[in-house]
């Protein structure tokens, strides 16, 4: 089953500082954590991908009625205190695995070496229905 992990970033009980205020050395140990976790689920072929997000002041929100220009709007609100960081594609046997691997995602190093304990939305990707050629 393929799940998505989603990466939100909002103030945790461990730690209410965005990673571009961490200390350089810091934000290395939580990027060195990540990609090791990646290396580890390549190994045990569960990886399907990964990606950090840019911040939300860089997103737009785009709606289309099909027959007009788009209507194009900055978004998410700046002002939200919590906004998807990024997510893991990760095929796995069972949601108990999804889940174990979201607690290790979540645990990265945070400022100080505290592990983070950022939220992870687990959600399972849907399939389309079978269609005929």
């Amino acid at each position: 089953m393929k799940y998505i992990l989603l990466k939100h970033w909002a103030p945790s009980r461990n730690c209410d500082t965005f990673l571009p205020d961490w200390e350089p050395e810091e934000i290395k140990a939580h990027i060195d954590f990540q990609l090791a976790l990646a290396e580890q689920l390549r190994q045990s072929g569960e990886f399907v991908d990964a990606q950090g997000l840019a911040g939300p002041e860089q997103a737009r929100i785009v709606s289309s009625d099909g027959r007009s220009a788009p209507i194009i709007t900055d978004g998410p609100f700046p002002e939200t205190k919590e906004f998807l960081a990024g997510y893991w594609m990760i095929d796995v046997d069972s949601p108990e695995r999804a889940y174990e691997i979201a607690a290790l995602a979540s645990a990265g190093p945070g400022p100080g070496g505290v592990p983070v304990a950022e939220y992870i939305e687990v959600r399972a990707l849907m399939s389309a229905p079978p269609h005929e050629v």
